[in-house]
């Protein structure tokens, strides 16, 4: 209730105080003028600040015109059959593996490719003889008939036993270098591409394969990165035997286009010396290819407990006999 004052009118009055409880008239300002209490009620309300929580889209519906419709046949979809699950991503294979595995097949092939390249350099120098016999009077059919079907045999299965080796030669060199940069802890020095045109490319096969083997058995004996390979004497031996052995059949391939009686003698020889040469080489290569392979994967030793004897304690009385 307003109090009533004198003439009838009705004086109208503010909020009452919080802190004294008077009622102020109205208009007499935002404070109590009985206590200066500020009558103003106040409430604090906490609000996120601008642009943390973002607008949300306005989502527009279109006019509904239809199925879709392709000017083709989509080719997209589900795979036909039952779903799979999806298969674990397996890790790159071990080169080192991969290397040890090819010398279970190299090595016995380049043994058999030593055997039938000697056999082939015998067939050759058998021809020379049946040719320097043949100056002093006529031959045997038989003998002259043997004699070229054993060059022609040995002819036949060297060069694809040579191609099968190559290639599996080729394919142990790239694992045997990738097994030994990963065992010093650096990067192939050369790619997969560079050692197999070094091994196939003329004139680059005369240096890139040595230098390979040189790296590998580096890298294999647990020598610094940073140090100049020396090659052994295997190695460089088998290099020497590697550059005769292409230079002999570039020699050879070249001779083949003369002719005349003294040219084909000839040729008789050179082939014996470059069978004779391949022979050596694919066995020299056979024993270098398992002493790099042990370098890089070396096996535990062996040992055995054997008991030699057992000496009883002082004191203690002998067995009975």
């Amino acid at each position: 209730m307003q109090p009533p004052v004198p003439g009838g009118e009705e004086v109208k009055m503010g909020p009452p105080c919080p802190r004294c409880g008077r009622q102020a008239p109205a208009g007499g300002g935002p404070f109590c003028p009985f206590c200066g209490r500020y009558l103003a009620a106040l409430r604090w309300v906490a609000e996120p600040p601008p642009g943390v929580n973002p607008p949300r889209p306005v989502t527009v519906r279109s006019r509904y015109t239809g199925p879709p419709r392709y000017r083709f046949l989509p080719r997209w979809g589900f795979p036909l059959g039952p779903w799979r699950s999806p298969e674990p991503e397996q890790p790159p294979p071990d080169p080192l593996l991969g290397a040890r595995t090819l010398v279970g097949s190299l090595v016995p092939l380049l043994w058999a490719t030593a055997a039938v390249a000697l056999l082939a350099s015998g067939a050759e120098v058998w021809r020379y003889a049946l040719l320097l016999a043949s100056r002093e009077g006529a031959l045997q059919a038989e003998a002259v008939a043997a004699s070229d079907a054993l060059v022609a045999s040995a002819g036949t299965v060297a060069p694809i036993l040579s191609l099968v080796v190559g290639v599996l030669m080729i394919l142990w060199t790239v694992r045997a270098a990738r097994a030994a940069a990963d065992r010093a802890g650096v990067r192939p020095s050369r790619s997969t591409r560079t050692i197999v045109l070094g091994w196939v490319v003329p004139g680059l096969n005369l240096s890139i394969p040595g230098s390979v083997l040189a790296e590998i058995e580096h890298s294999a004996i647990g020598l610094p990165p940073g140090m100049r390979p020396r090659p052994s004497r295997m190695v460089l031996v088998w290099w020497g035997l590697w550059a005769a052995g292409v230079v002999l059949t570039a020699v050879v391939l070249l001779w083949s286009l003369r002719d005349g009686v003294q040219a084909r003698a000839d040729g008789v020889v050179l082939h014996a010396v470059l069978d004779l040469v391949a022979a050596v080489t694919a066995g020299v290569t056979a024993r270098l290819v398992l002493r790099l392979t042990r370098l890089l994967a070396p096996t535990a030793p062996r040992r055995r407990e054997v008991l030699l004897a057992v000496n009883p304690p002082a004191g203690a009385p002998a067995a009975p006999a």
